[in-house]
């Protein structure tokens, strides 16, 4: 109170000037009163000036954190990555290879099944009548019933020719014949972290593949004598015994009676594939050379590749305060506590996925956020979608996090499915949430899988900014993102279970997946960009119409980083409305 006026945060009151007594005051006072007068004025002085400091002070102690923030704007620097889950194939993706070899190699697979000619052989002339009895034998030993998979053999199979009756057949990738039994023995974890490989092209075996009797003894080995410790305890199994039938509720081109022959007719359906594919390889490549190529590209895309994800993000985003990843295996996320958890902290859902091994995580520096403040809020979010919502354990990650600034955040980590159809209802749930939280500053890093055009089926990169600018959030792209702003360009090669799938290497950019993916999103009022960068290379820098990944940079989806100013809150957060009001 200064003269009955209130005054506080610099606002005027008026009041009566305070002036030194002069002539017509102090007339006819004796000097002693004169004197008095004087002091009574300078304590009031004194007091007046105290009181000032009290009420600046308590000011401070109300708005302590809210009014450092204001007073100091900050910088937020992100980055959002899918790091796509580990590839057992190295050939199933186009990529950008320095070694000529690698292009003259996909180039004669590719100009093999496009245009065989009188290369188009019958399936017996690399799987022969003398392999096939050997298969049947094997499989009777396993109790299974092959009399129906024996006609289907004589009377079907044998004379197809390979390429057009048989890779090309697309009811055979309709009926998943080949694709099935791939999926389940292509590349077989065991107990202590190790794999297992089926001698195929498709993966990274290490044995040498070098003619079709080779290949030959080492597959029969593999799928009916090779014990593999896959689960808990002591047990273990054959990769014969892991094959699953193929139902015909979820594949209806399966016929009856394919189902009821399932086992043994996708058995004899894997062994001709594989076969065929030894032939081709070996046919283009008799040197060898396609072999050395292989472990090359393991090594960088499969064996390595977690390796050099680290590398990246520590020497290129290692200054970055918070990383928002996806598709990452449940042993990156050991890896990444071991390699920069000096430096992060590496947050994880409660509960991660070591099935589909692709899990939503989070890397938050260590000197920005409170590792004591962390709350999962993911199950509270997931448990608000119905059975139509593609979303999986592991694609999301929720957390409730502080800064040492004392600034509260909401931080989303999200992998959308292919079609991209679960990302705006999960946008929907996650700010459902942060509507609850509204002290929280919400940032949402995603691969929202979402497409350049709009087609029936698929989620459009606009309908989804729409989505999200409704929801009061802008993003790193702006209200309305290019949707030929792409962090994705990645196409399927010939040498791959799925050949429908298949694009010709002039085809990479019409078939493949080139799209804008990939996200930040926050609230205008909380943040405004700075800068946004996206890169393909590892070095922050992007090489537009390239297809990744490549053996420097090993995923397909580009690294989105960007630097946000942090916004100061308004003062109406936190003062009370009769002082604002005065």
């Amino acid at each position: 109170l200064v003269d009955g006026h209130e005054s506080a945060l610099g606002m005027a009151s008026p009041r009566r000037e305070l002036v030194p007594a002069d002539e017509d005051e102090t007339n006819g006072l004796m000097d002693e009163d004169i004197k008095a007068l004087e002091h009574s004025r300078s304590k009031l002085r004194r007091q007046l000036g105290l009181c000032a400091l009290v009420v600046l002070a308590g000011v401070g102690i109300v708005l302590h954190g809210s009014l450092s923030e204001a007073a100091s704007p900050a910088t937020l620097r992100l980055a959002t990555w899918n790091i796509a889950a580990i590839n057992n194939n190295p050939f199933e993706y186009w990529i950008t290879h320095s070694d000529p070899d690698y292009n003259t190699l996909m180039a004669d697979v590719q100009a093999f099944v496009d245009a065989p000619a009188e290369r188009d052989v019958p399936v017996e002339e690399v799987f022969s009548e003398s392999r096939w009895q050997e298969l049947k034998a094997l499989m009777a030993a396993e109790g299974w019933d092959v009399d129906g998979t024996e006609a289907r053999w004589h009377e079907d199979f044998r004379s197809r020719k390979i390429i057009s009756g048989f890779l090309k057949d697309r009811s055979i990738g309709e009926k998943r014949l080949a694709s099935m039994p791939d999926r389940v023995t292509n590349t077989i974890h065991t107990r202590g972290g190790s794999v297992s490989c089926r001698p195929t092209v498709i993966n990274c075996y290490e044995g040498d593949l070098g003619s079709g009797d080779k290949w030959w003894v080492e597959w029969k080995q593999f799928m009916f004598a090779t014990q593999l410790a896959t689960g808990d305890g002591d047990s273990k199994t054959r990769p014969a015994a892991m094959l699953k039938p193929i139902k015909r509720a979820k594949y209806p081109a399966v016929s009856a009676e394919e189902e009821a022959m399932s086992l043994p007719l996708q058995t004899l359906s894997q062994a001709i594939f594989d076969a065929i594919l030894v032939h081709i390889v070996n046919s283009v490549s008799p040197s060898g050379r396609w072999q050395q190529l292989r472990q090359e590209m393991c090594d960088a895309l499969n064996r390595h590749k977690d390796t050099r994800t680290l590398e990246i993000l520590q020497q290129t985003y290692g200054t970055t305060d918070a990383v928002f990843l996806q598709e990452a295996a449940a042993s990156f996320r050991t890896s990444a506590a071991k390699r920069l958890g000096g430096r992060y902290i590496v947050a994880a859902p409660s509960t991660l996925d070591t099935s589909r091994d692709q899990n939503s995580l989070l890397l938050l520096r260590r000197d920005l956020f409170l590792e004591a403040s962390l709350v999962d809020r993911t199950e509270e979010v997931m448990k608000t979608f119905d059975r139509n919502v593609p979303v999986a354990p592991g694609d999301l990650f929720v957390l409730q996090v502080d800064d040492t600034l004392g600034r509260p955040y909401l931080l989303a980590s999200f992998h959308g499915d292919t079609n991209g159809l679960a990302t705006i209802p999960v946008l929907e749930a996650v700010t459902a949430l942060a509507a609850r939280m509204p002290e929280r500053r919400l940032i949402f890093g995603l691969d929202a899988n979402t497409y350049e055009h709009e087609a029936p089926g698929k989620q459009d990169v606009l309908g989804f900014a729409r989505a999200y600018v409704a929801k009061g959030l802008t993003s790193c792209w702006g209200d309305t993102p290019d949707p030929t702003n792409h962090t994705t360009y990645n196409a399927r090669t010939y040498l791959q279970a799925q050949l429908q799938k298949a694009a010709k290497q002039s085809e990479t950019a019409a078939k493949g997946d080139k799209n804008p993916k990939d996200f930040l999103l926050f609230s205008p009022a909380s943040f405004t960009v700075r800068s946004t960068t996206k890169d393909n290379t590892g070095e922050r820098r992007y090489v537009e119409d390239m297809v990744f990944p490549t053996l420097q940079f090993p995923s397909d989806h580009g690294v989105l980083s960007t630097t946000l100013e942090v916004q100061p809150p308004r003062l109406s957060r936190y003062l009370r409305p009769s002082l604002l009001h005065r």
